[in-house]
């Protein structure tokens, strides 16, 4: 089940510059998704991480992971306008080379766990046949919009 970027920005509420996958591959519900992230000079981030040497902040890569991962998490919510998928936890993340301007980066994410309330997914980007960052990922379902503040409020 491939999904282009207006798919993709239908399930996430992240918008240029922090939506950090273009297009999905594979989808296997409840499972698995492939998605890609084309790494260009234009993003910011470059500009100031190195300047002269840009290369993607590893932090972001793991948020592509993250995103990659909500995105096949969120095709499960039958609710999902009124949801938000949110990072709880980065655990075992290793940076193995850089990513830098060029790439494509391809995100494969696995669930370990999933329940209605969150999960845990293990993360991997590659670059070519080369991998250059995994990590697991812990996250959580929680509300949307103005019913979020009201729910927070009375927990």
């Amino acid at each position: 089940m491939p999904l282009d970027i207006q798919q993709i920005m239908s399930l996430l509420p992240h918008r240029f510059p922090f939506l950090l996958i273009d297009r999905v591959l594979e989808v296997v519900r409840e499972q698995r998704i492939v998605a890609i992230k084309n790494a260009t000079i234009n993003e910011p981030f470059f500009a100031g991480h190195f300047p002269g040497h840009p290369i993607m902040p590893g932090v972001l890569i793991v948020e592509a992971m993250a995103q990659a991962g909500a995105v096949l998490l969120m095709l499960e919510l039958p609710d999902r306008d009124s949801k938000l998928i949110v990072f709880t936890g980065i655990d075992e993340a290793r940076f193995r080379r850089p990513i830098v301007p060029g790439d494509q980066v391809r995100i494969e994410v696995d669930v370990l766990l999933w329940r209605t309330r969150g999960g845990r997914m293990q993360g991997k980007a590659f670059v070519g046949d080369k991998l250059v960052c995994e990590a697991i990922i812990s996250c959580q379902v929680v509300p949307r919009g103005p019913a979020a503040k009201a729910e927070t409020a009375a927990e």
